[in-house]
C-alpha cells in the first residue's frame, strides 16, 4: 500500500513536513507493520494551519451557495472513485474488517450528500420592532474558524461528520486527527477535499502528538469552536479549556448504551440485533450496546441464542473479508479491557463466553449475572465485552439503563409499539431505537447525547445551528426622535 504522499502536513494548500524533530510511526493495528512515518507538527505550523484557514475562510465565505455546493457534490465522486484505496485503508490503520469499512465509507458518502445542501439551507430572518420605522435583520454567518480533533475508532467518517458541515457552512478547518489514525482521520480528508477543488488553505490536517504541542490546538486564539469525538475525560479538559478562552464546544463523548429486550419482543431478530449493536467494529463505537437487559422470563432463552450467535462470529485478520472481529486499536487497550473482565468475574459475573486475548487480536466476552449499578455495567466497554443484567419490570429497567454518567444510544424490543415508545422515552439519552440497533446515525437527524456523553448537536440544521452564529443588524427607515433631543442649549 503506497501512502507517502499522505504522511506530511496538508497546511494553506501545501503538502510539507512537519517542523517537528520527533517521528509520528503509522502503524497497521492488526500486523504492527510500519505504514508511514510523520514529522510530527510543532506549534509553529498549528499558527500556520490557523492562519491559513483563517485567510482562505474570508473569501470563502463570500462564495456563492451553489458554488460552495458544487464541492461537496465533487468530494461525493471523489469519494466514490477512490472506494477501493480507502477501504484497504481502514482495514489497514484502523483494523476494521471489509464490512465495517464499507459502512464507514457509506456514512461518509451521505454525510458528504447532506453537507452540499447546507450552503442553500442558511436563513435569515426579520423581526418586527417596536420603534416606529425600524426592522431586525437576524444574518446567520459562519462562526470563523473551526478547530477539529477526531478519534480512531471510526476516523474518517467522525472527521468528515464535523469537517464537512463546518465547511458548508463558510467557516474555515484544522483538523487534529488522532495519532493512531492519522491518514484516515487526516491527510485523506485533505486529498479528497483537494482534488475536488475546494480553496487552497480553507482545510489544513496537522499530525501532531500532545506531548509535542500540549494545548495549543485549543488555546490559540483564531478557532471560535472546538468539535472534538472521544472519551468523556478528554472531552472534560476540552470543554474547561475552551469555557476559560470564550470558546464554543461540540462534545461527542463516550457512552455506555443500554439495550432493553421485553418479554413481547422477537428474540430472533432481537439477537441480531444485539449483536449488531455490540460487536460492530469490535465494540470500539461510542454507541455500541454495552449493557443489555433482558426481561427475566425469556433471559435463559435469549442468553443461549445470543451467546451461539456471537461465539460463531469469525475473529481474526481484517483484511480477511470473512472476519466479524478485527483486532482493538492497540494493545493498551486490550490489556485495560481484559483487566476490567478479570475484574467483574471477581466481583461475581459469571462468563458465558471467553476466548484468549493474544495481542490486540480480543475474542468476545460475554459476561451473564450481572448486577445492575456494578462497576462494569457502569462503565463504558470500548471493545467486544457485553453484560447481561436481568430485569423484571419496565420501571426497572429504565432505572438500570439510567444509573450511568452516560446518556449517548440505546435500543428497546418490544412487539407493543406503545410500550416501547413509553420506555424510550424514560430512558435518559440522547438517543434511543425502538426494535432496531443501539449504533445508528442519519445525515439529518440531530446526533448527539446528555448527561457526559457530550454536548450539542450534528447533523442536518442541528449542524447550522451549532457552525454558524447570528448577527442582528437593525435598520431605521425613518427618522427616530431620542430622549433629550429637543432640549434647548444654553448660548
Amino acid at each position: 500500500m503506497r501512502v507517502a504522499h499522505l504522511a506530511r502536513q496538508f497546511i494553506g494548500g501545501v503538502w510539507r513536513q512537519g517542523q517537528g524533530d520527533k517521528t509520528l510511526v503509522d502503524a497497521n493495528a492488526f500486523t504492527g507493520e510500519m505504514l508511514a512515518e510523520f514529522a510530527v507538527a510543532t506549534n509553529a505550523d498549528v499558527d500556520d494551519a490557523y492562519a491559513a484557514a483563517k485567510s482562505a475562510q474570508r473569501q470563502w465565505a463570500a462564495v456563492n451557495a451553489y458554488a460552495k455546493r458544487t464541492v461537496f457534490e465533487r468530494a461525493v465522486a471523489v469519494v466514490e472513485q477512490r472506494r477501493a484505496e480507502i477501504a484497504e485503508l481502514i482495514i489497514a490503520e484502523v483494523g476494521g474488517t471489509a464490512l465495517k469499512a464499507a459502512f464507514e465509507i457509506g456514512l461518509v458518502i451521505d454525510s458528504l450528500k447532506e453537507a452540499a445542501t447546507l450552503p442553500l439551507r442558511i436563513e435569515g430572518r426579520i423581526y418586527p420592532s417596536p420603534v416606529e420605522d425600524t426592522e431586525n435583520i437576524v444574518y446567520r454567518d459562519p462562526v470563523g474558524v473551526v478547530g477539529v480533533i477526531s478519534p480512531f475508532n471510526f476516523p474518517f467518517f467522525l472527521s468528515m461528520k464535523s469537517v464537512a458541515p463546518a465547511l458548508a457552512t463558510g467557516n474555515g478547518v484544522v483538523v487534529k486527527p488522532h495519532e493512531d489514525t492519522p491518514i484516515t482521520g487526516g491527510t485523506l480528508l485533505g486529498s479528497i477535499f483537494e482534488e475536488a477543488g475546494l480553496p487552497a488553505g480553507l482545510l489544513n490536517v496537522v499530525v501532531t502528538e500532545i506531548p509535542v504541542i500540549g494545548d495549543y490546538f485549543l488555546t490559540h486564539p483564531t478557532p471560535r469552536i472546538l468539535a472534538f469525538t472521544g472519551s468523556t475525560a478528554v472531552g472534560r479538559h476540552i470543554g474547561e479549556v475552551a469555557a476559560r478562552h470564550f470558546k464554543k464546544s461540540i462534545l461527542e463523548l463516550g457512552g455506555n448504551s443500554a439495550f432493553i429486550v421485553c418479554d413481547d419482543a422477537d428474540l430472533e431478530y432481537a439477537v441480531d440485533a444485539a449483536v449488531f449493536s455490540r460487536f460492530t467494529h469490535q465494540g470500539q463505537i461510542c454507541m455500541s450496546a454495552n449493557r443489555i437487559l433482558v426481561q427475566r422470563g425469556v433471559a435463559d432463552e435469549f442468553q443461549r441464542r445470543f451467546v451461539a450467535k456471537v461465539a460463531a462470529l469469525p475473529v481474526g485478520d481484517p483484511a480477511d473479508p470473512e472476519t466479524v472481529i478485527g483486532p482493538l486499536i492497540n494493545t493498551r487497550q486490550a490489556e485495560v479491557l481484559n483487566a476490567k473482565v478479570d475484574a467483574a468475574v471477581a466481583a461475581g459475573a459469571r462468563v458465558a463466553l471467553r476466548g484468549e486475548v493474544v495481542g490486540n487480536l480480543f475474542p468476545p466476552v460475554v459476561l451473564a449475572d450481572v448486577k445492575a449499578g456494578s462497576e462494569i455495567a457502569r462503565d463504558e466497554l470500548f471493545g467486544p465485552v457485553v453484560t447481561l443484567i436481568e430485569f423484571d419490570t419496565d420501571d426497572e429497567a429504565v432505572a438500570i439503563a439510567n444509573d450511568t454518567e452516560f446518556g449517548l444510544s440505546g435500543a428497546v424490543h418490544t412487539s407493543d409499539l406503545t410500550r416501547g415508545m413509553r420506555i424510550a422515552r424514560a430512558v435518559d439519552t440522547g438517543m434511543i431505537h425502538i426494535n432496531d440497533a443501539t449504533i445508528a446515525d442519519e445525515p439529518i437527524v440531530p446526533f448527539g447525547g446528555e448527561k457526559q456523553s457530550g454536548i450539542g448537536r450534528l447533523n442536518g440544521h442541528a449542524s447550522i445551528d451549532e457552525l454558524t452564529t447570528l448577527k442582528w443588524v437593525s435598520v431605521n427607515h425613518g427618522r427616530r426622535v431620542y430622549p433629550y433631543q429637543n432640549l434647548t442649549t444654553a448660548t
